[in-house]
């Protein structure tokens, strides 16, 4: 049985409106005892840092978890993460970042799942409830970009990069001189990195997975919730588990 520990590298670039910089997780396997909680989780950082808050919360507040190795995270890797060559509305949508997942859960490979809510569908597969959710982070969307101060500064015909329908027809409705490259996919690192290089001008990220994984010098502004709607429970972390667990969800709830 292993466990997973994080190591982060951190790569800082200069810029004239501060410095973009791309961390990355990487998950060591480390032998440990058998678990008592298996934690599921998508592979990014920002997925693994969700992961690992999740168990530093069960940690303090169930003594017994605090033992090492009695918390087992569970890489799972979901179809939305194998295909990033199309936006994900031709391909099924956002529960293609949650099933895979879901389907360890009920076969009983994980006894719990860690989901950043605007990932989950409307509607919860049969057996499976979400009995918590963590604090909620800020709602807010970030803009980041190399030369510009905000989206208002962007010259006309500027690419702009976002995997959002959400984003783009907010940003093309108030902007319309503005191109949006709406296939911009990857995760926080893999996005930052696509800036970097020249792909496009500007991005817009979730303000709240910015804090969780500490990157918040990347942070060009702040938009407003006038100026950038956000998405339906952006910010929220949901703790998933399987209805007929009384043990998991008596555990959660407390």
């Amino acid at each position: 049985m292993n466990s997973l520990s994080p190591i982060t590298l951190h790569a800082p670039f200069s810029t004239r409106y501060g410095r973009v910089s791309v961390k990355a997780s990487i998950a060591v396997e480390q032998p440990t005892k058998l678990a008592l909680i298996k934690i599921g989780t998508r592979g990014s950082p920002l997925a693994l840092a969700q992961a690992y808050e999740t168990r530093d919360k069960l940690i303090a507040s169930h003594s017994e978890l605090a033992e090492e190795g009695a918390i087992q995270i569970v890489i799972i890797k979901t179809t939305g993460d194998k295909i990033l060559s199309q936006p994900l509305a031709d391909i099924g949508g956002k529960g293609l970042f949650t099933k895979e997942i879901d389907e360890a859960l009920l076969n009983g490979e994980i006894d719990i799942a860690v989901h950043s809510m605007k990932d989950v569908p409307t509607y919860l597969p049969d057996k499976t409830i979400l009995p918590c959710n963590l604090p909620r982070e800020d709602v807010r969307d970030a803009f980041i970009s190399l030369s510009a101060a905000s989206l208002a500064d962007l010259p006309a015909g500027s690419v702009i990069g976002t995997a959002s329908l959400r984003r783009k027809s907010q940003i093309l409705h108030r902007y319309p001189s503005l191109n949006v490259q709406d296939n911009f996919r990857g995760n926080v690192q893999t996005r930052l990195k696509k800036l970097n290089e020249g792909v496009v001008k500007a991005t817009l990220l979730a303000l709240a997975g910015l804090k969780r994984l500490n990157m918040t010098e990347n942070v060009t502004s702040t938009l407003s919730i006038e100026e950038m709607l956000p998405a339906v429970a952006q910010g929220a972390i949901g703790i998933a588990c399987r209805s007929d667990d009384d043990k998991w969800q008596n555990t959660l709830h407390h």
